[in-house]
């Protein structure tokens, strides 16, 4: 299997790619964990977030389940990928296929700093649709 890799100049995602050993049909609604073949080590403070493609989700249908998955600096098992076909056909995952795309980036860490207020602000409690 391929190294995960930008595959233009001034991508922000590294595509990865299936290691199915046979091909995968994905029916619409069916959900399957796809193996990458893939363990990787990060630095502390640092995090992998398994995003989806766009092209997949566009033309098929396909995307993740857990989107963003999130690979933190002390797992060291194989990257498995839950794919969903939402799609109203079936979907067939090929070996070496690129099935979604990782980004590494830095964590920032909180510390909690407990109130029984907050301070004031121009938008206040205002939620969803308050603009």
């Amino acid at each position: 299997m391929p190294l995960p890799r930008y595959m233009t100049e001034h991508a922000a995602g590294l595509d990865l790619f299936a290691a199915v050993r046979q091909d995968l049909e994905l029916s619409p609604g069916q959900r399957e964990m796809i193996p990458t073949g893939l363990a990787i080590a990060l630095p502390v403070g640092y995090e992998a977030q398994i995003r989806p493609r766009s092209g997949l989700a566009w033309k098929n249908g396909v995307t993740l389940v857990n989107t963003p998955g999130t690979i933190d600096a002390d797992y060291r098992g194989e990257i498995g990928i839950l794919m969903i076909n939402h799609g109203d056909r079936p979907f067939v995952v090929r070996r070496g296929d690129r099935i979604a795309q990782m980004i590494v980036q830095r964590v920032c860490r909180v510390r909690w700093d407990v109130r029984t207020e907050l301070n004031p602000t121009t938008r206040g409690k205002g939620g969803f649709g308050h603009t």
